[in-house]
């Protein structure tokens, strides 16, 4: 471990930085061919069980493309299985679970989760690199209410959330005690995290954008708020991200968090126009990874130069990273994003 680039934390707490941080969601994994050779032998959910393996996965990009930070090697349906739910993750398809959300009698049955008995082995892997490998900061995460609640009631992924949507309307009471007893989960889970060692937490509220503003407002925003208020006492800088959902911005902006998330639909000057002047984080699609360089480099130039406007911003992707990107091409970004952000900001 070397000396600690905190530039990420200053960043996300609207501080002077040096330069644009940067760092990819699903940087770990996907893409890289070490990670393909680990899949031959091991599946997500035993990788995740091994620390040694699982703090490898999660520490291989910050070697490979010098990005300012880790994001941990999970998914966001791990603490699931401890509050009842019989979640697998099936290859190719997703969170699998066979015993849905139906009634108000389903969610009673939920239990309580407690993250030093149902996920040591994620603890354990933040320990291991906080204490002994990384010398950045370590991102923790956790699936926001709706995005799991659209798992659980669904039975697994979804186009549409058809069911999410209608049981949220139909069954408000029911509703609104999933939503809770998924809150509870996520502190307890965020705040062992960053027990363990996280520097900041990110909360993926992935498929939230299929709900319109009133409805966010009325069936999200007051457990959001909670949630947030909650983990505000970790001292850590949070950040809310979801896709598809640049309507609801101005709703995250609203939340007590430090840092909000933007996909690609929403360039940052129009962010800033809307109002939000909270740090931000993203933008470029990753679909445009797959494009020539000069394209790359010419978007990338944009996004970085919008966010420099705005005055705190992190680099990063309008998504994930898919298994088609190559490595050099996000070593060659990250290179990019720091030497343009710097002259920028000189």
């Amino acid at each position: 471990m070397g000396t600690f680039n905190d530039t990420l934390i200053r960043a996300a707490r609207g501080e002077k930085i040096d330069h644009t941080p940067v760092w990819y969601m699903r940087q770990a994994g996907r893409s890289q061919p070490e990670y393909r050779k680990l899949k031959e032998k091991y599946s997500l959910e035993e990788i995740t069980h091994q620390p040694e393996l699982c703090a490898y996965v999660t520490k291989l990009p910050v070697d490979q493309y010098n990005v300012d930070a880790a994001i941990l090697y999970k998914d966001i349906v791990t603490p699931l299985a401890g509050i009842g739910v019989d979640v697998k993750i099936k290859s190719g398809v997703g969170p699998v679970i066979s015993n849905p959300i139906r009634s108000r009698a389903d969610v009673d049955k939920l239990g309580e989760f407690h993250a030093e008995d149902q996920v040591p082995y994620v603890l354990e892997t933040i320990r291991i690199l906080t204490k002994e490998q990384l010398d950045v900061p370590l991102i923790g995460f956790a699936g926001a209410p709706f995005t799991l609640a659209s798992y659980m009631i669904e039975g697994g992924p979804s186009r549409s959330y058809n069911l999410t949507k209608s049981f949220m309307v139909s069954e408000p009471e029911a509703w609104h005690a999933l939503m809770n007893k998924l809150a509870d989960m996520d502190i307890a889970y965020v705040k062992a995290q960053v027990a363990a060692g996280a520097k900041a937490i990110q909360l993926f509220d992935s498929w939230v954008g299929a709900l319109n503003v009133a409805d966010y407002r009325k069936f999200i925003k007051p457990v959001m708020t909670r949630i947030f208020n909650e983990l505000k006492e970790t001292g850590v800088p949070l950040i809310t991200f979801g896709v598809g959902a640049s309507h609801l911005a101005n709703e995250w902006n609203d939340l007590p968090v430090d840092v909000v998330g933007l996909d690609w639909r929403l360039p940052i000057k129009e962010a800033g126009e809307r109002g939000i002047k909270k740090p931000v984080m993203g933008n470029l699609d990753p679909s445009l990874l797959l494009a020539d360089w000069p394209i790359i480099e010419a978007r990338a130039k944009e996004i970085i130069e919008q966010g420099v406007e705005h005055g705190s911003h992190i680099f990063n992707l309008g998504h994930g990273v898919f298994p088609d990107v190559q490595p050099a091409t996000l070593k060659k970004l990250t290179e990019l994003v720091h030497t343009y952000s710097a002259e920028l900001r000189k």
